[in-house]
């Protein structure tokens, strides 16, 4: 496909519209009972920075009775968000400077990640983009024309990372448009789509949506969600739907104080994504996000959850603990260590042994050793 003979009709039909403002997320949370009129008076200036918003699904999911209901502490502001540390960043996983042409963020060799819209069905408090979500204008016809021609420039772009804000906000007919064009692309093999909104708007994914994603094959759809209480019936069917369509279901978690960081916690919602067919891939250490770090666990404190987490639940239950890196260096495992190497023994003139000691999911120590042949000199 040639940039310069694309057709910038159907680049235009893509193009979401423009959003000038601020959703006004603090009326909506009044309007339903969980602000009051002087909390959101109080929280404008969070508002004036932050991009506040809550899906119709979400306000449902909400437990009025729990003083620390884990859906309103991700979604409802508070004042803690005003409280900036030294360490934290605009910026923390450096997209900025790994952005070649604007909606393209591209941090590893064979990957990108195309921001066709920054709009959202909801504004997580912890969210490393939620200073630009909202706000920003979806990308214009020049700039989706220009995103198209640097993917299919780089030859070495295998995986096409629909991100933002939620690609999933976009109507069928335009994601159709989106996704017909970057089939097009030879050298991009695997399209995927990281998303919030089979749960938190699950009656967004209609049948049509769902053929719309089917017909893009191969396809993957990773889910974001981090408490068991987010999954209402609607959002176990919306995922049904796209399981059943063949579509593959995988999930990234953020690990966050105070709503997902004990064993049992997460290993419900692990457990419950595994039901529902969808496959745990990424638990994330919180991003040093501006007024973020009431969300933040230590990463100590992240590795024993993991490793309880193993020795108590299922292998399919198993998310990848990870850090992005800040300034852009990419994702690095950060999970427990179980096997460390001791002093190897020397033996004979051809092997030696080398010793470990592994620690079961009990953090009890065992030794392994194995016979590692040597190559003998010429």
């Amino acid at each position: 496909m040639d940039g310069a003979h694309r057709h910038p009709s159907v680049i235009d039909k893509i193009a979401p519209r423009t959003v000038s403002a601020r959703p006004p997320g603090l009326t909506q949370l009044h309007n339903a009972g969980h602000l009051s009129a002087a909390e959101c008076e109080a929280l404008k200036p969070v508002a004036e920075q932050f991009g506040v918003a809550i899906s119709p699904q979400m306000l449902l999911q909400i437990d009025t009775t729990k003083r620390n209901d884990p859906i309103a502490a991700q979604f409802v502001p508070t004042s803690a968000e005003l409280k900036v540390s030294a360490e934290e960043l605009a910026d923390p996983i450096g997209d900025h400077q790994h952005a070649p042409v604007t909606g393209i963020i591209h941090r590893y060799p064979d990957r990108v990640l195309l921001t066709p819209t920054h709009i959202c069905p909801v504004y997580c408090r912890f969210c490393f983009r939620r200073e630009s979500v909202g706000q920003q204008k979806s990308l214009s016809e020049p700039e989706l024309e220009a995103a198209f021609d640097y993917i299919e420039t780089h030859k070495e772009i295998w995986e096409v990372i629909l991100s933002g804000g939620d690609p999933l906000i976009l109507s069928p007919r335009r994601l159709k448009k989106l996704l017909t064009l970057l089939r097009k692309i030879e050298h991009v093999k695997i399209i995927r789509i990281h998303t919030r909104v089979p749960v938190v708007s699950p009656e967004k994914i209609t049948p049509e949506l769902i053929a719309t994603l089917r017909d893009a094959n191969p396809l993957y759809v990773v889910l974001h969600t981090n408490h068991a209480q987010e999954f209402s019936d609607a959002a176990k069917t919306a995922c049904a739907g796209l399981a059943d369509a063949g579509i593959p279901l995988l999930s990234q978690t953020v690990l966050l104080k105070g709503i997902n960081d004990t064993a049992a916690t997460l290993g419900k919602l692990m457990r419950l994504l595994v039901e529902n067919r969808i496959k745990p891939y990424y638990l994330h250490h919180g991003d040093k996000a501006r007024g973020t770090s009431h969300f933040r666990t230590s990463i100590a404190d992240g590795q024993a959850l993991i490793r309880e987490l193993r020795g108590n639940y299922s292998g399919l239950c198993q998310p990848e603990y990870v850090l992005d890196i800040p300034g852009g260096a990419g994702k690095a495992p950060i999970g427990p260590q179980y096997i460390a190497a001791k002093i190897p023994n020397q033996s004979g003139n051809n092997a030696d042994y080398d010793n470990w000691e592994v620690t079961d999911f009990r953090n009890r120590q065992h030794s392994y050793t194995e016979e590692r042949t040597i190559a003998k000199k010429k």
